[in-house]
């Protein structure tokens, strides 16, 4: 295990990604969504995806400097087309837009299909919270079943990852960050990586069985939904509205391209509340349910958000954890782009 300030590891991913094509904007912007997710502790949607990234790159299934393309345009609503650009790019200029919309209307929403991997679906909630917008979230990954539905024992859904924030007065913005699977895929690839079995519950082998070997899901296996029936149905949801109602697709087992879609609904209080009662309300009501006694002494009620928070704080301090697997995967992907372990050790040392 490494441990690596934020600085150098983003310096790093910045300079293998620019390395495989990508502009040197292009890949910082990449670098830094990427190292903020390992960050706050999602390190499923960290570091770990550059290796797939450079795969994915070669497949032809993710374009660098891609531009996207606007389909539609309204006052309230657009339909972005992603062309399989780096989602971490795609997803701010979709963001933008949808923000901007809402500062004039009150609400936008933004369909964005055809997109690369998005990243931390947090990402693109906590910025609009810092426009002072509330937003909703919906992603789907429509050619990358990996879930099984209620009831089923083979793959059929994606992970359909669902993100919503609310800006709070004189506080940090509440933002929910879920998937509608157990747990996100990538947070299996770092239980493989870590040599670790995962819970009881998380998913099922290629036989529809219970199973704690994160291989096994590799192996043909698939995810289960939280909530049993309802997070089934959650999904399912979350599916249609981030595949269908965008205009790309939902998941098919047609689609061989890994791709992302996501809608995006924004909602600008300040249009309709000038005096701020919206974020006001917010900040009374988390107040109480945070004041609720702790069921265990010294384990205070946190509201979402709050444990990412706390955890960018002490890794931004001491610095981002890296396993063994994961350097040894970033280093090879360093490698084949042309930079040889010791330039990248000593980007990090």
């Amino acid at each position: 295990m490494k441990t690596v300030s934020a600085a150098r590891l983003t310096d790093l991913v910045a300079t293998i990604t620019h390395a495989a094509g990508c502009s040197v904007e292009e890949s910082h912007t990449i670098a830094r969504r990427l190292v903020d997710s390992n960050l706050v502790g999602h390190d499923s949607h960290g570091v770990i995806r550059v290796s797939k990234y450079l795969e994915w790159m070669r497949a032809g299934w993710l374009k660098p400097n891609q531009p996207p393309t606007l389909v539609f345009d309204s006052d309230t609503l657009a339909i972005v087309d992603g062309n399989r650009g780096f989602g971490q790019v795609i997803g701010e200029y979709a963001m933008k837009l949808g923000i901007a919309k809402a500062a004039q209307k009150g609400i936008a929403m933004i369909g964005l299909r055809n997109c690369g991997h998005l990243g931390r679906l947090g990402d693109w909630a906590e910025m609009a919270a810092d426009a002072g917008q509330v937003s909703l979230h919906f992603l789907n990954t429509s050619g990358a079943q990996r879930v099984a539905p209620y009831g089923g024992s083979d793959r059929r859904l994606s992970t359909n990852p669902i993100a919503i924030g609310v800006p709070i007065a004189g506080g940090d913005p509440t933002i929910l960050d879920i998937t509608t699977s157990t747990v996100a895929e990538g947070k299996l690839m770092v239980a493989v990586n870590k040599g670790e079995s995962v819970p009881d519950g998380w998913i099922v082998d290629k036989d529809g069985k219970p199973t704690t070997d994160p291989r096994d899901f590799y192996a043909g296996g698939a995810l289960l939904t939280i909530g049993a029936h309802k997070g089934s149905g959650l999904s399912i949801v979350a599916d249609l509205l981030a595949g269908a109602v965008t205009t790309g697709k939902s998941s098919d087992p047609d689609d061989t391209v890994l791709r992302n879609n996501m809608l995006s609904i924004f909602i600008a209080p300040a249009v309709y509340d000038a005096a701020g009662g919206v974020a006001h309300e917010a900040a009374r009501f988390i107040e109480f349910v945070k004041a609720s006694p702790p069921a265990k002494p010294g384990e205070p009620v946190k509201a979402p958000g709050d444990v990412e928070r706390a955890t960018r704080k002490q890794r931004l301090a001491s610095g981002i954890p890296i396993d063994d697997t994961t350097w040894s995967d970033l280093t090879t992907a360093a490698q084949s782009v042309g930079i040889d372990n010791v330039r990248a050790s000593a980007m990090i040392a």
